[in-house]
């Protein structure tokens, strides 16, 4: 049994890295994607995970294959596909580490993932199953992740969302909401950010966009205030989680960690979507943002997932 099963993208983020002794911007080498992230922050907590999606036969899919499998999670799912190249991500920091991006992904080997190439068993074997919304961008990923969806949905699995918006890679911001409305109606547990309430809800305010989802059948809402926490929304209430204050070094995978503290810590509580109060949320995300205050203190996404050790002392050390 897994804990949590993610579909989605593995990726290389080359990370900014400064200058060369010629003047030249130099790029670091990272691992990432947001979902192959979650599932290796759940690893690094103590869960048991499995991941699907596409990568080339390249150096950089062979390199990825090789780092989500030596983190433990389960790469039965994850094609390797000489058809394609593996999606590259350039990630420009600023002074205070946050991020821009310019993809290399025309197509890059996560959209090729197909119907076809699902590991069902997989699937069924899963607690939670999570997804984002890049796998929405093209076909034939698109189809291949609703009819994932539609597997997990017959096979039980609590449902999972964070669409993780990446303009750059829709036509348009209306099409990108179109694509990530179209599978709230599946979810259970959805993270959003402050950006993305107006393209899941064409509502501005974290209060209003949460209350929409809640409308519309989801358990349990957070929405990411980036430096002051999170905004938690169930049935009923809602309430503020304040973040953890640290000197951010790199923001790479912030919320990924965030998400994946959050769904280590609502496996454990052994509840139903349905019977999380806003207590429980509220406790969810705090062991959430521990662990992204830990990833933020390192460069890289994968690379800065923390160790369960650590989480659990930096809340002692807080309580």
């Amino acid at each position: 049994m897994f804990s949590v099963t993610a579909l989605g993208e593995v990726l290389i983020d080359f990370t900014d890295h400064g200058v060369s002794a010629n003047g030249q911007k130099l790029f670091e080498r990272n691992p990432g994607g947001a979902p192959a992230n979650v599932l290796v922050a759940l690893q690094k907590l103590g869960h048991k995970t499995a991941f699907i999606g596409k990568v080339g036969t390249d150096m950089h899919g062979k390199f990825l294959r090789k780092t989500i499998e030596a983190e433990g999670v389960d790469c039965t799912g994850l094609v390797s596909d000489p058809g394609f190249f593996t999606t590259l991500a350039f990630v420009a920091l600023d002074e205070n580490g946050d991020r821009s991006f310019s993809f290399a992904r025309k197509p890059g080997a996560d959209t090729q993932l197909r119907a076809e190439d699902l590991p069902k068993d997989v699937i069924a074997s899963s607690k939670v199953f999570h997804v984002g919304s890049l796998s929405l961008t093209d076909e034939p990923a698109r189809t291949a992740t609703i009819e994932a969806l539609k597997l997990a949905e017959a096979a039980g699995c609590v449902m999972s969302y964070d669409p993780n918006y990446r303009d750059s890679l829709w036509p348009s911001a209306e099409a990108a909401a179109e694509q990530m409305r179209s599978i709230v109606p599946y979810m259970d547990l959805v993270k959003i950010s402050a950006e993305e309430c107006p393209l899941l809800t064409d509502l501005v305010e974290p209060e209003q966009a949460a209350k929409a989802l809640l409308d519309q059948g989801v358990s349990v809402v957070v929405v990411t205030l980036d430096a002051d926490g999170a905004y938690v929304a169930t049935k009923d209430g809602a309430q503020i989680v304040k973040s953890f204050r640290v000197d951010a070094v790199d923001t790479t995978g912030a919320g990924d960690s965030f998400w994946g503290g959050f769904l280590c810590a609502f496996c454990e509580s052994e509840k139903k979507p349905s019977e999380v109060t806003i207590e429980d949320a509220a406790s969810f995300t705090r062991f959430g943002n521990a662990v992204a205050s830990l990833c933020v203190r390192t460069r890289g996404a994968i690379p800065a997932m923390p160790e369960r050790s650590a989480v659990e002392a930096l809340l002692a050390e807080l309580a």
